[in-house]
């Protein structure tokens, strides 16, 4: 297996991951209870908005896994590295803006978060470069 798709690879385990762990969301935060002092509407945009997170991650996991060569050979497989790599870079930027806690846990996700960012722009700066 050459690199690029071993990266490739431990990306689509890190999505998997992802989406396995925003399906416990619900018993983790305990949003049955937590979520009832919201709005309907706000209740629900958190919730879709989850599941759709959901779907990302599985869609992503899946391509890394299934289509490796598609990913790092084709203009539209170098977009979704891209996107995925932003996508990181982004959601660790709004952990320090938006959860300034200081807690085992946060800076775990925080690792895991700078993690992505790698797995996915490496294997893109890399394609590029060959």
């Amino acid at each position: 297996m050459a690199a690029i798709d071993l990266l490739l690879w431990i990306a689509g385990l890190h999505s998997l991951g992802f989406a396995a762990f925003h399906l416990a969301f619900w018993k983790i935060f305990d949003w049955r209870r937590d979520l009832a002092s919201l709005s309907a509407a706000n209740r629900a945009i958190l919730q879709i908005l989850n599941l759709r997170l959901i779907w990302l991650f599985l869609a992503v996991g899946v391509a890394c896994l299934a289509m490796p060569e598609h990913l790092r050979g084709t203009p539209l497989g170098h977009g979704v590295l891209g996107f995925m790599a932003l996508f990181w870079l982004g959601r660790t930027v709004e952990q320090f803006v938006f959860l300034r806690v200081r807690h085992w846990a946060v800076h775990t996700l925080t690792a895991l978060f700078v993690l992505g960012a790698v797995l996915f722009a490496w294997p893109l700066l890399a394609s590029l470069s060959a």
